[in-house]
């Protein structure tokens, strides 16, 4: 590893730094969120981020479509930004970042391809 922390330290460092950019770009975070690094993947988990306008849009006819079309603009307008928040905590560069919202759980999932796993030392 590439510092004296654990995985599951880096993993910790991982899911507060995304949950407070949640909170200071999009206003509100998650109610709960945990990150899993496997090898060179970081899979971050964001449970209860829609507001109590989006859960009642969800309902609406095109009210999902238009929930993701603005919240994926808003996330890929930061990419950079979160990679970068990504990199500063694990130490490795991110090669690509992946995301998708579900309005049925109110749940977030990102993925982050990693230029190398985590317990690589080369």
């Amino acid at each position: 590893m590439t510092d004296e922390r654990t995985k599951g330290q880096i993993e910790a460092a991982v899911t507060a730094t995304l949950t407070q950019f949640e909170r200071d770009f999009l206003g509100r975070g998650p109610r709960e969120a945990r990150t899993f690094i496997i090898q060179d993947l970081v899979l971050v988990r964001l449970k209860g981020i829609l507001s109590a306008a989006e859960q009642q849009l969800s309902q609406e006819s095109g009210g999902v479509e238009l929930i993701k079309q603005v919240r994926s603009r808003l996330i890929e307008g930061s990419a950079v930004e979160i990679a970068r928040l990504v990199e500063a905590e694990i130490g490795i560069p991110v090669v690509s970042m992946h995301t998708d919202i579900s309005t049925q759980t109110g749940e977030r999932v990102f993925v982050f391809e990693l230029e190398r796993p985590l317990d690589d030392e080369s």
